[in-house]
């Protein structure tokens, strides 16, 4: 990818995978300029028609995440298809001996024997558990404490989050760990084998935000719902059965959030009756109940566009709910124009999928986006790629 995107411009990564994680961390470089050939089985792999699906059976999900890489087929169960991805990632040349899979490391993609051929390999695994283990987000999800924290309070059982979280934050440590370890082995001409398991990944993210050293200090996290813990945060609904998000995490925040509502008596009355000091976000939390039925009031009282005038003009954090569908809508209303003018959004021609809005790196390179490429057909590229000059093929 030429342009603005093009920051990796002569790297050559070739990944061997399937799911969330690793087409990720593969299109993650691919959009900053990298050249990133997706090795699959004839016939595609495990996510080849994962939904969702166009009538004609197209993967919308195999084909955004895969956007701007080229595509191969070969059998690693032959001899001749391991050869040739052996071939393939350990080529000698700058930039190339790179692979990023999350498949087993056996067979034709056992370092060792990539390794013999290619010292300088650059090797990244994406694995479940660090010990080689079988994990998904799912499971790793369902094992760090999230589900039972999640939802409202009265609930009883597990709520999965939709949002495949740790698949995807693992797929962008595997793009970084590449680009790191590739700017290593351009100053020493070393290579390495990296590894990144969904399940470190999940349980660094839980350290990291204080959920185990909290639960460690002896406290029990509770399910609050739409709330936020610690702060101010709560959706509510508008006159017209509209729903927003509002919140308010600094003191500026929370009195312009108070003065548009036109509650600053009520509730510095509350305040001065319970005692509390509403600048402080802990109290704010609280008593986040009785300031929320406060505000709710004068939200169910007005319009969404009302609600759109009155804070605009203000500090608070706040936004109107949206349904996909909604979303959709708007890309959907001028395929030249796209969302409100967003940069990151580009109409492009999937084959199987017909035009339609798809996003580019989200990183601006000189205030610029690079544009979205559409994913390649299964094995369009394998010829060009696998067949080298006097190679008859299988």
């Amino acid at each position: 990818m030429a342009g603005t995107g093009a920051l990796l411009e002569g790297l050559r990564v070739v990944e061997v995978s399937s799911f969330v994680a690793a087409p990720l961390g593969g299109m993650t470089l691919a959009q900053l300029g990298a050249e990133v050939i997706r090795v699959d089985p004839p016939g595609g792999g495990p996510d080849i028609g994962r939904w969702p699906v166009t009538e004609s059976g197209t993967s919308l999900y195999w084909a955004g995440l895969n956007k701007g890489k080229r595509s191969v087929t070969a059998d690693l169960r032959s001899a001749e298809g391991r050869r040739r991805v052996t071939e393939l990632v350990t080529q000698e040349g700058a930039g190339r001996g790179i692979l990023l899979t999350n498949a087993s490391g056996r067979g034709a993609l056992e370092d060792a024997a990539l390794r013999e051929r290619r010292p300088d390999l650059i090797h990244l695994r994406i694995l479940g558990r660090r010990d080689g283990g079988p994990a998904v987000d799912y499971t790793v999800n369902a094992a760090t404490g999230f589900p039972m924290v999640t939802g409202p309070p009265d609930h009883d059982g597990p709520i999965n989050h939709v949002l495949p979280a740790w698949d995807i934050t693992c797929g962008l440590y595997a793009a970084l760990g590449i680009v790191a370890a590739e700017r290593r082995r351009a100053r020493t001409g070393q290579g390495c084998l990296l590894s990144v398991a969904l399940r470190d990944v999940a349980l660094a993210m839980a350290g990291n935000l204080g959920f185990l050293a909290e639960a460690q200090a002896g406290v029990t996290r509770e399910r609050i719902g739409n709330h936020l813990y610690g702060s101010f945060a709560r959706d509510f609904t508008c006159s017209g059965g509209e729903r927003v998000m509002v919140v308010a995490l600094t003191p500026r925040h929370w009195r312009d959030l108070v003065a548009a509502t036109g509650t600053t008596a009520s509730v510095t009355a509350l305040e001065e009756g319970l005692g509390a000091d509403f600048s402080d976000e802990a109290d704010r939390y609280t008593y986040r109940e009785a300031l929320a039925a406060l505000l709710g009031r004068w939200f169910g009282a007005h319009t969404v566009g009302e609600v759109t005038t009155a804070l605009a003009a203000t500090s608070v954090l706040w936004e109107r709910y949206r349904t996909f569908t909604d979303l959709a809508s708007e890309l959907n209303t001028d395929l030249n124009a796209g969302l409100h003018g967003d940069p990151l959004m580009t109409a492009i021609d999937q084959p199987g999928a017909g035009r339609h809005f798809a996003p580019g790196s989200p990183l601006t390179v000189d205030g610029r986006n690079a544009p979205a490429v559409p994913a390649p057909v299964l094995g369009e590229h394998t010829e060009e790629i696998l067949t080298a000059p006097g190679d008859t093929g299988d």
